[in-house]
């Protein structure tokens, strides 16, 4: 029997230091689109190679490692650029504007921007309810969040419970490999978690032979991610802050996170 394409697939581009670059192509139209291009060459090289064009450059904020490859992919290709509203004065050669709750598509495949603000004040990530996928950029990373830049304690946690609130099957891919350092300070929080302690394990075998620990899953993430387990008992006891509200809890994991050299 032969089986159909993937409906969207998706594949890993390395650039820069530690970034992820996403391509996406949707298996029943061909259209193909790239997520956070920090850099065009990496992206050209691989079109190249599999012979496809561009249609879609899609940007989750607009740090210079996450929109730096638009406007050469743009002139090259023609490629529409999509990102968020809230945003969009700071999105290089941006054509479509996306709000909370707004979806556009990959060819068949929809996806839905959600606000995410806290790493910067208009970043949006996108989900792809029929596809289980999530597009985070650095609000989530694989048991991390960004840093914040531009947003509070109170942003970033409620953006992280939205995203948690998704399907436990969505497969999160995020903009960074920074899985073992934050794997590292997670340990520091729940040294007995044994879900944790096997995804390190996981990370440390999957690092030592130069593969990416990308992408993970919500289902992963709520088990081992302290950043989305802040309303846990355990872990505002862990921190010092027992019966704290979880958005103290989180700024302190926060503000130990930004001090860990681990």
């Amino acid at each position: 029997m032969i089986q159909p394409p993937p409906r969207l697939d998706v594949a890993l581009i390395p650039a820069l230091s530690d970034n992820y670059i996403h391509l996406l192509r949707c298996g029943a139209t061909g259209v193909v689109a790239v997520v956070d291009p920090a850099e065009a060459a990496p992206v050209t090289a691989v079109l190249e190679r599999r012979g496809w064009t561009l249609d879609l450059i899609i940007n989750t904020h607009h740090h210079g490692d996450h929109v730096g490859g638009n406007l050469d992919l743009k002139a090259r290709y023609g490629a529409a650029i999509v990102g968020p509203a809230a945003d969009r004065d700071r999105i290089p050669g941006i054509d479509r504007a996306i709000a909370d709750g707004e979806s556009f598509t990959v060819g068949a495949c929809p996806l839905t921007g959600i606000d995410v603000p806290g790493h910067t004040r208009g970043h949006i990530a996108f989900h792809g309810a029929e596809d289980a996928v999530l597009f985070s950029g650095d609000t989530l990373f694989s048991m991390g969040c960004g840093r914040l830049f531009e947003g509070t304690p109170a942003q970033m946690w409620r953006s992280l419970t939205r995203l948690r609130a998704l399907p436990p099957e969505t497969i999160v891919y995020c903009g960074h490999e920074y899985t073992a350092g934050n794997g590292r300070f997670a340990l520091t929080l729940e040294p007995d978690n044994a879900d944790l302690a096997a995804r390190m394990r996981e990370v440390t075998a999957l690092r030592a032979d130069d593969r990416p620990t990308l992408p993970t899953t919500l289902a992963v993430e709520r088990a081992t991610n302290p950043f989305l387990r802040a309303d846990l008992p355990a872990l505002a006891a862990a921190v010092g802050l027992a019966d704290s509200d979880p958005v103290a809890v989180f700024a302190e994991i926060r503000r130990r996170k930004d001090d860990f050299r681990g």
